[in-house]
């Protein structure tokens, strides 16, 4: 680029965003989306046995995936990092890599626990895990495809 059209850069103050911090945004929003919306009654069936945590709640975002507040809050936290992390290029390849870990972790952790037990404090039910297979995979792929245009520094790399 030339010094009168410089490239964008992922510092916090530029209006350029590169498509890693782009993806860490909207997978923010989505989780931020998804936070309130366990909250809203109709949109989560049996909005009326919600609780607090464990695997008694058996309100249901969407009629299908297993919500507590627990989970709502931590979905509302997810989001707000996502929007936070996406304001540079590292923290957003970060964001998508690690939440990725994050929601392998807990697909891992759905498939070994009893779902009735009180070990599922989240709680997680087979939809949940499928759900959160798909977001590990989709994710790290996000982070991983998306962060390699990018030194570690969070400049462009140099094409020879």
């Amino acid at each position: 680029m030339t010094a009168s059209h410089p490239a964008p850069t992922s510092d916090s103050g530029s209006k350029f965003r590169t498509p890693v911090q782009n993806a860490a945004l909207a997978v923010g929003a989505v989780f931020l989306a998804v936070g309130v919306l366990g909250f809203v009654p109709g949109i989560t069936t049996h909005y009326d046995q919600l609780t607090f945590a464990g695997h008694h709640s058996d309100a249901a975002l969407l009629g299908i995936f297993n919500v507590s507040v627990l989970h709502n809050l931590v979905h509302l936290a997810f989001g707000v990092a996502g929007i936070a992390l996406a304001r540079t290029f590292n923290s957003a390849r970060s964001y998508l890599i690690g939440g990725g870990v994050v929601y392998l972790v807990l697909f891992i952790y759905g498939l070994v626990v009893d779902h009735d037990s009180s070990a599922n404090f989240v709680p997680v039910n087979d939809a949940d895990n499928w759900l959160h297979l798909g977001l590990a995979v989709a994710m790290i792929a996000l982070g991983a495809a998306l962060g390699r245009t990018r030194d570690d520094t969070g400049q462009p790399r140099r094409h020879r």
